[in-house]
């Protein structure tokens, strides 16, 4: 039987890509946490972010998590980036997911991905230069590692190539 597997890692790590391409080859369906957000509320996480705030935004975020969780058939699932360092979200993965892995990338790695796609992350969107967003990643990264780490396998993923990562992955499953 298989079994579900849980994405965390910070923002731009490829959660999502690297997971849909997992979910396929498993023949498993695919949540993306905030995908899921967005669909209930028909509008962007940076919009809901605006409207609510970052707290409330979160009491959604472990409401909809936990729904995911106690799915009984066996899913791939890709969480926001900081889902796992709010209220008790990642003691509450590692119980329910047999396999949660930590996509690990370097801070320099990441800025120069979320750089140019920043418009679309409410906590990165006003971030004016690259050294900018490379001192932001790298502090952020660093209060969110000691969450990130909890989880039960680490990959370092091959951003140009996420499918040899899936692979990596699936082949840690086996």
């Amino acid at each position: 039987m298989a079994e579900s597997v849980l994405l965390v890692g910070y923002m731009g790590s490829g959660k999502t890509k690297i997971g849909k391409k997992i979910a396929k080859k498993l023949s498993l369906d695919f949540y993306d946490l905030d995908s899921e957000i967005e669909n209930e509320f028909s509008i962007p996480i940076s919009k809901i972010f605006d409207k609510i705030g970052e707290l409330s935004f979160r009491k959604i975020e472990k409401s909809k998590l936990e729904k995911i969780l106690s799915f009984k058939k066996p899913f791939v699932l890709s969480v926001g980036g900081g889902t796992p360092c709010y209220f008790d979200n990642m003691r509450l993965m590692n119980e329910k997911v047999k396999y949660t892995i930590f996509l690990d990338v370097k801070p320099k790695i990441l800025a120069d991905r979320l750089f140019t796609r920043k418009s679309k992350r409410p906590l990165i969107s006003k971030i004016q230069s690259i050294d900018e967003m490379t001192e932001y990643v790298s502090k952020h990264l660093f209060e969110r590692y000691n969450y990130y780490k909890l989880a039960k396998f680490r990959v370092e993923p091959n951003l140009s190539n996420s499918k040899k990562t899936a692979d990596k992955i699936i082949k840690l499953l086996k």
